[in-house]
């Protein structure tokens, strides 16, 4: 196993991290009973993993409960977090990134853990309907009253995260340093526009579903009803993407895998890893020895051929406004080639197209 900082933090973290949404009997999303999660719990430990990702609303809270017998005894060598936001009834008060919410979920979240403190306490995704100062507030309070140690958000987009810290920046509050996003192969959303932001204001991405719902898995093939058990017989689409680009990438990544004698999901997990940003990625396998092949990505050194197929098939293309920004910045603007000679060594595809007869 290998290890990076949480965002901009001192917290130590693994790169494969264990999401723990297979946990719990109440969402069918993998049904797995309390001695399952403690074998499975049991194997990432002691294959190197220290960080587990929960949420209050997996199974409605049975996740965390799983998660909280399987580490008694181990709580201090671990890195846990989990999230609230999502309803937990029908309750309406229930829901939301309100200050009463926040709050009533850490407590709960805390008695489902077995634990004083959590160690990463995440929004899971913005609330439209409760002032941003208010939810902000209440977060920084946590920290200050030692029930969580570091914050960070889910499922944002780039101007909500980026107005989030800046308010958070002039109110002199703790600051997010981490925002959980799907991301992967066929999913290539992210670089938009997310990813710098992410990058510019030091934002560690950990990666949800990062074999978009077990597609980059490999099991799957053109024109073929999805094998008994898996993730798309039982549940469909878990994350929207064009299936046959989706095979498309399958191909590339599968010659990619053949070349290293590894495996689909590997190799998919691996191209993640060489992303920037990443502070970890999450997977959330239902057997050890899926486990196991995930665990091995981190192990994995992709060859610039091979990031360069993987990264060119998948490509979806630049969308305004990114595409003028990068003509702007890196193009048409004389001074990156001066102070950054690397980035052009290979080329660039942005080429300034102005004919001012200048020497470039």
């Amino acid at each position: 196993m290998k290890y990076r900082n949480l965002g901009n933090s001192g917290l130590i973290v693994s790169e494969i991290a264990l999401g723990t949404m297979q946990f719990g009997q109440k969402m069918n999303m993998g049904n797995l009973d309390q001695a399952a999660t403690n074998e499975l719990v049991g194997f990432a430990l002691d294959h190197g993993i220290n960080f587990i990702d929960t949420a209050d609303v997996y199974s409605q809270g049975q996740s965390e409960e799983f998660v909280g017998n399987a580490i008694l005894g181990k709580r201090e060598e671990l890195v846990v977090a989990t999230k609230c936001r999502l309803p937990m009834s029908d309750n309406f008060n229930r829901s939301g990134a309100t200050r009463v919410n926040i709050i009533r979920g850490v407590e709960s979240s805390l008695r489902r853990l077995q634990t004083d403190y959590i160690d990463l306490y995440q929004l899971h995704g913005w609330d439209s309907n409760t002032p941003l100062e208010e939810t902000v507030r209440a977060m920084d309070d946590l920290i200050r009253q030692g029930k969580v140690r570091y914050i960070g958000f889910s499922n944002y987009l780039s101007w909500q995260g980026a107005t989030a810290i800046g308010m958070q920046e002039r109110l002199g509050l703790n600051r997010f340093v981490t925002a959980q996003m799907y991301y992967s192969l066929v999913g290539r959303g992210l670089e938009f526009d997310f990813l710098s932001m992410a990058e510019h204001h030091k934002l560690g991405i950990l990666v949800w579903s990062p074999l978009a719902g077990g597609f980059l898995s490999g099991k799957y093939e053109r024109g073929k009803q999805a094998p008994a058990g898996t993730r798309f017989n039982e549940n469909g689409n878990f994350v929207p993407f064009d299936k046959e680009r989706g095979f498309e990438v399958l191909d590339v990544a599968r010659s990619v895998a053949a070349r290293h004698g590894v495996s689909v999901a590997r190799v998919s997990l691996a191209w993640l890893l060489a992303q920037p940003a990443i502070s970890s990625v999450i997977v959330a396998g239902r057997k050890k020895e899926h486990l196991s092949d995930n665990l091995a990505a981190c192990d994995l050194e992709l060859t610039p051929q091979d990031l360069e197929e993987l990264s060119s098939v998948s490509d979806p293309g630049t969308p305004y406004p990114k595409w003028m920004v990068l003509q702007l910045d890196v193009a048409e603007d004389p001074r990156p080639r001066v102070l950054y000679p690397q980035r052009y060594a290979g080329g660039s595809p942005w080429k300034d197209r102005r004919d001012y007869g200048w020497d470039t």
